[in-house]
């Protein structure tokens, strides 16, 4: 049987003959030297160094990001720049640690050097200010980095409970639309920094002021629905998701004076019937939290719930996505196995869920930031 087996596997193609060429090339130790020192081929045997020890130092690299802010670091340089002796003044660390981390988040242009003793903001850090929801996903980090502590055993599923399974609640318990407001309270607010975070991009990719009643699936607070009403004023806004969140997202609503316009209704997704009234559906990082047939439950009520020519809009992070496939397949990948629900798709399995769910028209537009949410839309057609 096992000879058999042996025939019956294909031949190697040209390009897999090649490519095993080249691992062995790469990983001889002669031929490292050898690129290492060549003048024609140096640059690459650098920027490949350089590639292999980020990979192997990024948890370094995250943990400095995370002591700038927890110590508001960068809020602190954003005065302007600032001596060690002066920082010493504001930080509770000794002076020689607040050098050793000026020059570390100086390395990352977190930081930047503005002569011998004094530093200020680095573009990164500048950037982040910008974004308050990097910091607010960089506090959440701390549990991801104790899920993952051992990589081996969340990947074997040795863990039975996990820092992100129970702090995402609504993706393991069995009556989610139970939840005390208390108990939805912190990662409703996460979820609203994260939100606010991509509004623009998606906004921009996909205008809504052509559509009439915008409901937003999975909207957490509203923030997403507030960004809408920003751009389109005669758009009406309905928003669903747990009674706890959806009575959150109310009085977001009321705090912005968007009463007379938007609307939050309670209820599960995965076991009630999505409200009706709205043309087009949003769908914003909710997708990749489930697995495939929660999706095809949700992606169900959608198309019920929409109008014949209705849209969905689907916003969220993609595997595969050019450039950035280290956050759709690394982070996403392994931050959804810790929170122990969903995976990251592609563009392709999502088109395949949205035709089994009875959608046309299936479309992924082109967004700014692409690392950062892809933006998909489909229409029903019956």
């Amino acid at each position: 049987m096992a000879l058999q087996a042996m025939h019956d596997e294909p031949a190697p193609s040209l390009r897999e003959r090649f490519l095993a060429w080249r691992d062995r090339t790469l990983a001889d130790a002669r031929f490292q030297r050898f690129a290492a020192a060549f003048w024609l081929t140096r640059p690459i045997a650098r920027r490949h160094t350089r590639d292999l020890f980020d990979v192997c130092a990024g948890f370094v690299y995250s943990q400095i990001l995370f002591a700038c802010v927890r110590l508001r670091l960068l809020e602190i340089l954003s005065d302007g720049p600032q001596t060690i002796r002066a920082l010493s003044r504001r930080l509770p660390l000794p002076v020689e640690s607040i050098e050793l981390l000026l020059r570390a988040a100086a390395s990352l242009r977190l930081a930047e050097a503005r002569g011998a003793d004094r530093y200020g903001l680095g573009p990164l850090g500048a950037a982040m200010l910008g974004n308050p929801g990097i910091s607010a996903m960089v506090e959440h980090h701390a549990m991801l980095y104790a899920d993952l502590a051992d990589p081996v055993a969340l990947l074997r599923g040795d863990k039975r409970s996990t820092a992100l399974g129970d702090y995402w609640r609504y993706a393991r318990v069995r009556n989610p639309d139970a939840l005390s407001s208390e108990e939805v309270a912190g990662y409703s607010a996460l979820m609203s920094a994260s939100q606010a975070f991509i509004a623009n991009e998606v906004l921009d990719a996909y205008p809504l002021d052509r559509h009439r009643c915008l409901l937003d699936v999975g909207g957490g607070e509203g923030a997403f629905l507030r960004a809408a009403a920003a751009r389109a004023p005669n758009l009406g806004l309905m928003l669903f998701d747990l009674p706890p969140v959806a009575r959150r997202a109310q009085a977001q609503f009321g705090a912005a004076g968007l009463s007379s316009r938007a609307t939050a209704v309670g209820g599960s997704f995965l076991a009630d019937e999505l409200p009706r009234g709205a043309d087009v559906i949003s769908l914003v990082r909710v997708l990749h939290d489930h697995h495939d047939d929660a999706v095809r439950t949700i992606l169900a009520a959608a198309y019920r719930a929409l109008p014949p020519g209705g849209v969905l809009l689907i916003a969220e992070p993609l595997a595969g996505t050019p450039g950035a496939e280290p956050a759709g397949d690394g982070y996403f990948g392994f931050y959804l196995l810790a929170m122990g629900s969903g995976r990251p798709r592609t563009a392709a399995e999502m088109t395949t869920l949205l035709r089994e769910a009875g959608f046309g028209g299936i479309r992924l537009l082109s967004t700014h930031t692409p690392l950062l949410t892809r933006v998909i839309t489909a229409v029903v057609n019956r």
